[in-house]
């Protein structure tokens, strides 16, 4: 059982090891959040990161008859770590670390997880098919993910995800657009507090494809999709053109924004909400939370990390867990 004076039990998963994760993961120590914050990761590895940064301290192990603010659950990494320098080695250790917040989650052990930057490439590299966290966490539980981009009161969520922008269209289809939709409608109800959400669609196509005359998926595929949503009470409106949906006074007649490819929304809130915004993958059965920036070896070690998209993404996890708990 959980501590209720510390509030909701949430695994932490730094990312990559030789990346700034580490690094944003013992700001943590120095800060107080109404929760229980379990490190799963290597004991020895954030020791060192600690001494490199100035800031030497043991982190107590976790347990799960002890309510500690923060412990770390020990994972060991494969191979030692150079600061900034990729290893292959170590991509097994990341993946150990992301099933081991899954399953603890599954389990009801933890409350949520937040996760800290990973390097696809090198993860790859080690003979892994990783397309990124929410592909991989949506495989391991068998759902299908929405990921979804939290800067304050800016909320844009995705039709796809990681994908070449060639395969963007085909990969578009009523059913998956309308999927979208609905599991945005139904999270801002149930775990962000906004009771009646007002959503907005934009089209795939330059001025959401211009009546047909630039392309047909907005006719074809988003407007039905649209239309069934509506149909199921969902206040939506669209497609819009996503050139003019985002300009200011648009912005605040919404509270989601659903987006047909990564690079049509996500471009805003980042330019918006860089170093505020939070990554939330919706459709899983639990919470999960992560930074909204990568792994950044070249400030791995120096200082210079930035840890306030880490504690954005903590914060939300214990606001969504505290909505979730009163539906």
């Amino acid at each position: 059982m959980n501590d209720t004076r510390l509030g909701p039990r949430i695994a932490i998963t730094p990312g990559e090891p030789a990346g700034i994760g580490p690094d944003i993961t013992l700001s943590v120590v120095a800060s107080r959040f109404p929760a229980q914050l379990v490190v799963i990761g290597d004991p020895d590895l954030l020791r060192a990161r600690s001494r490199l940064l100035g800031c030497d301290f043991e982190i107590p192990l976790y347990s799960t008859l002890n309510a500690e603010s923060l412990s770390i659950e020990p994972i060991r990494l494969r191979t030692p770590v150079t600061v900034g320098v990729l290893d292959i080695c170590n991509a097994a250790y990341v993946l150990e670390t992301l099933d081991r917040a899954i399953d603890g989650c599954l389990s009801r052990e933890f409350d949520a997880v937040v996760t800290g930057p990973v390097q696809k490439s090198v993860i790859n590299d080690a003979g892994y098919a990783f397309s990124g966290h929410t592909e991989y966490l949506a495989n391991r539980v068998g759902c299908k993910p929405v990921m979804m981009l939290v800067a304050d009161k800016l909320r844009v969520a995705l039709a796809t995800t990681h994908l070449p922008l060639r395969e963007v269209p085909d990969a578009l289809t009523v059913e998956s657009v309308g999927y979208v939709i609905r599991s945005v409608g139904q999270a801002l109800a149930t775990r962000f507090g906004v009771p009646r959400p007002r959503l907005v669609v934009c089209g795939l196509n330059p001025h959401a494809g211009e009546h047909g005359h630039l392309g047909r998926e907005d006719i074809e595929i988003i407007a039905p999709a649209i239309e069934a949503a509506r149909r199921e009470g969902l206040n939506v409106t669209g497609p819009a053109s996503a050139d003019t949906v985002f300009a200011p006074l648009a912005r605040e007649q919404f509270d989601a924004f659903v987006c047909m490819y990564h690079d049509q929304g996500l471009p805003v809130l980042k330019a918006l909400g860089f170093g505020n915004a939070v990554n939330v993958t919706l459709g899983l059965p639990f919470i999960r939370t992560s930074v909204d920036h990568g792994t950044a070896l070249d400030l791995a070690g120096t200082g210079r990390a930035i840890s306030s998209s880490l504690h954005s993404a903590i914060e939300l996890a214990i606001s969504l867990h505290e909505h979730a708990a009163r539906h």
